[in-house]
């Protein structure tokens, strides 16, 4: 039987703060009839406005939802609402699933036993076009270096006018480095911060970085001038492509990987999920990244604060992070995952920073910590604190559950503090 998820997991899975009220509305007993659970998958009927109960079951090994509402949102209240009453303890066992459960479940089974289809070959690549996207990134890398050196001859005080930048991110994205153009787009943010100057100086520091890198690795005759690793890295941080075909073609990691916690971010109406996971063998750091346009559904299948035993396809790097589900072995399981000394948790920092300079978020599992204040915030543990992101403010919900006590800490680290993402006490898992 897989362990019941708590109130915090079920609410986590949520698309908006909106389907967390509503489905929190639908959780009653008394709203449901026909609900059961068994190893892996639980059911119920919910009464709805229209003449027919809604059916709304969740496959627990993965996990999967599925109900018959016309809701476009993933998962709908109804199946959250269902996952509330189970963690409330108001779901019965079953010895056998509902039959248009098991219906839906023998599909599901059927679907992932059928061979995969031979993909479609693409066409080998034309080295022309190649070539000239080439020229073009480096045209447009060209331009931005000599704007980098008029903004630090100019000085800083003229970057509050960043009207400017608009201009220079539509012609990287023309020279097809969208992954640059980002980068400048996003520099508009710095300058809220009281020390703006000083972190525009970091960010342009970064960019110049990055150009003197990808200069380094274009010359014929010398493509592993950085190394295979780091090479791909420049690429990817400019914005080349990897296709996802080719990194599930690659090798797996296969581990008991902890759920860390999961973030959202929208930007020009695109939202970003990551997911943090860690490798309970291999100790690995994993990122899981899914993509919707705003107001669509995300990927809803990696559950905060449970373990699935999986093989994970790393994209290329010289600090493998960003990674592909390739397969899941059984279902999953929940406990506190093994953490860290602070000490231990810099050097993996450092370590990574050393592969890969221009890395923004590493995720980290602190053990033995709690919030205390020194100044500003911090995790502080017997070997000293490490302070937490300003957006964070004050850790109301952090301190509640830490009591003043230690407790182990999932945070995703940036270079301006961390950011709290789940913590594990004697009670167990919350989500914060």
């Amino acid at each position: 039987m897989i362990e019941r998820w708590n109130r915090d997991q079920v609410l986590a899975l949520a698309p908006d703060a909106p389907s967390q009220k509503a489905a929190q509305g639908v959780s009653s007993p008394g709203k449901w009839s026909g609900v059961g659970v068994t190893a892996d998958a639980v059911w119920g009927e919910c009464k709805g406005s229209g003449s027919k109960p809604y059916r709304a079951c969740v496959d627990l090994t993965e996990p999967a939802y599925k109900c018959t509402c016309p809701s476009r949102k993933f998962p709908c209240k109804h199946a959250l609402g269902l996952l509330l009453l189970w963690s409330a303890g108001g779901v019965p066992d079953a010895a056998e699933p509902a039959d248009w459960t098991a219906e839906w479940l023998d599909q599901r089974r059927a679907r992932a036993a059928r061979p995969a289809r031979a993909e479609r070959s693409d066409p080998a690549p034309d080295p022309k076009r190649a070539g000239q996207r080439e020229q073009r990134v480096a045209a447009g890398l060209e331009e931005l270096e000599r704007w980098l050196a008029d903004q630090v001859r100019q000085g800083l005080a003229g970057a509050r006018r960043h009207d400017q930048w608009d201009g220079l991110v539509k012609r990287l994205v023309d020279a097809q480095a969208p992954g640059v153009a980002g980068t400048v787009s996003r520099l508009g943010s710095v300058l809220t911060a009281e020390d703006w100057p000083a972190r525009l100086l970091g960010e342009y520091s970064l960019i110049h970085l990055l150009l003197t890198a990808h200069r380094r690795a274009v010359p014929e005759g010398a493509p592993d001038a950085l190394g295979a690793g780091l090479r791909q890295t420049v690429r990817t941080r400019i914005g080349f492509p990897v296709a996802k075909e080719e990194v599930l073609a690659g090798e797996t990691v296969r581990d008991r990987w902890d759920v860390l916690g999961r973030r959202d971010e929208e930007q020009d109406r695109l939202t970003t999920r990551r997911v943090w996971l860690r490798g309970r063998t291999t100790g690995r750091a994993a990122l899981v990244l899914s993509f919707a346009p705003a107001g669509q559904a995300l990927d809803a299948s990696l559950v905060t604060g449970t373990t699935m035993d999986a093989g994970l396809a790393f994209y290329p790097g010289s600090a493998p992070l960003r990674a592909l589900v390739a397969e899941r072995h059984g279902a999953v399981s929940a406990g506190a995952p093994p953490g860290s000394s602070l000490e231990e948790a810099l050097a993996e920092v450092a370590a990574a920073l050393a592969g890969d300079p221009w890395l923004d978020s590493w995720p980290l599992v602190l053990d033995r910590v709690a919030p205390v204040r020194d100044g500003g915030w911090l995790l502080g543990g017997p070997d000293g604190g490490l302070p937490l992101h300003p957006s964070a403010g004050v850790p109301w919900r952090l301190l509640a559950v830490s009591g003043g006590h230690p407790l182990t800490v999932a945070a995703e680290w940036t270079p301006r503090g961390l950011l709290p993402l789940a913590a594990w006490n004697e009670e167990g898992l919350v989500v914060l």
